[in-house]
């Protein structure tokens, strides 16, 4: 098959604006929205033999998606993520032992996927599909293993030479300082999304007016608020206040003014009946804290700027603990870990229905107290990031020991090789705070990195993701349709479909005139495409032709602009095969049309087979917008056929195209030209379940089909449910999220089958950036 030839270099697809990555880290200590940020972007030019991908160039992907350019995460090869930093998150959705073959199987019933998702490709499928998307599980052993956070190991006190390298000293230096010097400046809240007196983006907001020169013995008041996702973003729910000796001034529940779209009780506490009755407003909140707060007061908190946006106030003199514990790269670190680390308090228990926010509150306040007392040297001499690497090994340790039998441990540990080639990026994400969120019916890491989340119900994992994935980084949702659907069934689903494709592909032309001219109809109808086979039907009255066409389109422009032509000196009809199985094309075709792959592509017949791609680029090359020639080749042969697919970057152009292209002329043949309806890799796919060989056991495919047709109008409602899980999950991601959705492929003794991966950036309309 040939390559796609791009003409005017790949469209860098647009898409609304989101937030930065470093929103996703926010959200899990209490959410905010800052202002205004850029908007992710994938571009892939997935045409010809470029639509399959192999899954290192998948794992390649997801790699560069969820770090970036740390950790030597590369730019993609085969794709391009622009801004990859302002990415909200990645989510990877799996559908357990599913195929292309699937996906269009029940095409009509994936109303969301063919609708949303503009990029696919074709996914070979692998012996070890979870570990081939994310890489192998470290090896690494801690020297020693930590109990809790502490550490006796002598590695973890850092030499003196060292401290000068740590990123506490360079910003604070060595010697403790006075509570004003780790007041944010006016440039660090800007630079951190905090709320500033006259910007733009905080009108309306409350001033509370502590404008009084701050000194070191001004007091200290820790404060943090829960939130709810709504209509309108992310909204105040609760909210503490606690003054410089722990005692509390204020916890109190708030009513959201927009309607709740999730109340995130996991993590808030909070839930619909609690706020039942509630009648404290934003603004009784506002009103109460600028009566508490004494007018030289300083707000502590952890990632605060998410607390003031949320309550829409602005407070000048602020002691943010996730910058005042300060890390390499811009990273910070998480209030439990911070609790834990330097106060030796567990805090955000799970044992807990969400965060206490007062106690949180509290520890943000004794944070910044301890700080301020011991001095930069002595936190620096914590070596937190050192004890973080640690806890993180010891916990990847035991849950990797915890599925493995008590029998094979430890000779598995002797058979291991020592080098990884390639290594799970999932670690990466880890050790900087980042915990994925791995959901699904069965095991999904095999490696041990994370436990995985087991639910027993396609519903169970919706209901769970729609928690854990806004507040996540990376996630790997799988959902199933169940085994007794899949594998026993995949032999009969495969002839369906075949059978189907060869209907569809198929026309009958006539009544002919007996003697009629054979060559004259295979040439009129090859103006239309390629042609498989050509017979002569004489069980009729009088003569028909049976075309086999090797492109849908083909088909489809026979149908439209021979039906009731003139061909061979008789007015003829020209019908596909009216079939029970048929009764839905019409449907099928219209929807394929409208697929969002197939937007702004035309299909083009006609082409002389002595025409090459230089000739076709110069012929075409006056057409407005065009970005991409693609010259279909016979895969055994090599040679082109007659006809090529055009994209151009608009679909106005491409409409436009259709004009001028109909009834031109190109070294002496007429083309004929319509909308696309299988173009990128369902072109081949296609051409492959058409010439397969469907030879199999008769008596066992009998079987087969018959305990499908049975079960069949059954699985189309859970493939149309699974759908509406799929559709819901996307809604619910945050603008610049990157969504990938993965067939896998079936490998089995029941057949084999390739995987199909379709992959968007979710912009404002719901729609894939592009």
């Amino acid at each position: 098959m040939a390559k796609a030839v791009c003409l005017n270099g790949c469209r860098r697809p647009g898409g609304a604006a989101g937030g930065p990555a470093a929103r996703r880290r926010r959200t899990a200590d209490g959410g905010g929205r800052g202002p205004e940020e850029k908007s992710s972007r994938l571009s892939a030019a997935l045409f010809g033999e470029d639509c399959e991908i192999s899954h290192d160039q998948l794992y390649e992907l997801l790699k560069y998606a969820a770090l970036g350019k740390r950790h030597n995460a590369a730019q993609p090869s085969w794709c391009r993520i622009s801004h990859q930093s302002h990415l909200a998150g990645v989510v990877v959705i799996v559908l357990h032992e599913m195929s292309q073959l699937h996906f269009y199987k029940f095409y009509l019933q994936f109303k969301h996927l063919r609708k949303v998702f503009r990029h696919r490709f074709i996914l070979t499928p692998s012996t070890n599909f979870f570990t081939s998307l994310y890489g192998e599980g470290a090896n690494l052993k801690p020297q020693n293993t930590a109990q809790g956070l502490t550490s006796t190991g002598s590695e973890c006190i850092p030499k003196n030479s060292d401290l000068q390298c740590d990123p506490i000293i360079q910003k604070y230096g060595i010697k403790p300082q006075g509570l004003t010097s780790y007041i944010l400046s006016l440039e660090e809240q800007r630079k951190n999304d905090y709320p500033i007196k006259g910007s733009p983006g905080c009108k309306g907001y409350i001033y509370t007016e502590c404008d009084q020169q701050r000194t070191d013995s001004s007091p200290l008041f820790g404060l943090d608020c829960e939130m709810c996702l709504t209509a309108k973003g992310n909204e105040v729910t609760r909210v503490s206040l606690v003054d410089a000796q722990g005692q509390c001034l204020l916890d109190e529940l708030v009513k959201p003014e927009s309607r709740v779209m999730n109340y995130l009780t996991r993590f808030s506490g909070v839930t619909k009946k609690m706020l039942l009755p509630v009648k404290t407003r934003l603004s009784d909140i506002q009103t109460r804290l600028k009566e508490i707060l004494p007018h030289d007061a300083v707000l502590v908190g952890h990632s605060l700027n998410a607390d003031l946006q949320a309550l829409e106030m602005i407070h000048p003199s602020v002691i943010d603990t996730s910058l005042l514990f300060a890390r390499n790269e811009g990273r910070r670190f998480k209030l439990k870990f911070l609790a834990k680390a330097v106060l030796g308090k567990e805090i955000q228990c799970e044992q807990k229905l969400g965060h206490d926010p007062a106690e949180d509150a509290r520890a943000a306040l004794e944070l910044a107290q301890f700080f301020i007392e011991q001095g930069p040297a002595k936190v620096a001499e914590l070596n937190l990031e050192m004890l973080l690497t640690t806890e993180k090994l010891a916990e990847d340790s035991q849950n990797k020991a915890a599925l493995q039998p008590q029998g094979c441990r430890d000779q598995k540990q002797l058979n291991e090789p020592p080098h990884l080639s390639k290594p799970c990026f999932l670690d990466c994400l880890q050790v900087t705070g980042q915990k994925p969120v791995l959901l699904g019916r069965q095991g999904l890491d095999s490696s041990g990195l994370c436990q995985s989340n087991l639910s027993t119900s396609n519903k169970q994992i919706l209901q769970r993701a729609l928690e854990d994935v806004p507040l996540s980084t990376f996630s790997i949702i799988q959902f199933s349709l169940g085994p007794e659907y899949i594998a026993s069934h995949l032999l009969a689903l495969c002839e369906q479909v075949r059978s189907k494709l060869a209907d569809m592909l198929t026309i009958y032309a006539g009544p002919f005139e007996e003697g009629f001219c054979l060559h004259s109809v295979k040439k009129e109808f090859g103006r239309c495409g390629p042609i498989q086979s050509l017979t002569v039907v004489t069980e009729t009255y009088k003569p028909y032709v049976c075309i086999q066409y090797e492109v849908l389109e083909a088909a489809q422009l026979a149908v439209e602009s021979l039906n009731g032509a003139e061909v061979a000196g008789s007015c003829i009809k020209v019908q596909r095969p009216v079939t029970a199985a048929m009764l839905d094309c019409d449907d099928l075709i219209k929807e394929l049309e409208l697929d969002v792959e197939n937007e702004g592509v035309i299909y083009v017949a006609g082409l002389k087979k002595s025409l090459t791609e230089r000739d076709l680029q110069e012929e075409f090359s006056q057409l407005k917008d065009l970005e991409t020639l693609f010259l279909p080749k016979d895969l055994q042969s090599g040679k082109h056929r007659n006809c090529c697919f055009l994209k151009f970057q608009e679909s106005q152009s491409a409409a436009d195209a259709l004009e001028v292209i109909n009834g031109w002329t190109v070294k002496g043949r007429k083309l004929r030209s319509r909308n696309a309806l299988a173009s990128g890799h369902l072109w081949r796919w296609i051409w492959q379940m058409n010439h397969s060989n469907g030879k199999q056991g008769g008596h066992i495919l009998y079987e087969k089909m018959e305990q499908l047709s049975d079960s069949e109008q059954d699985l189309r409602k859970k493939v149309k449910k699974l759908d509406h899980h799929i559709k819901k999950l996307y809604r619910s991601l945050q603008n610049n999220t990157l969504c990938v959705v993965l067939f896998p492929g079936v490998n089995s003794r029941h057949g084999a089958q390739p995987g199909l991966g379709l992959m968007a950036v979710k912009d404002d309309g719901g729609r894939s950036a592009h």
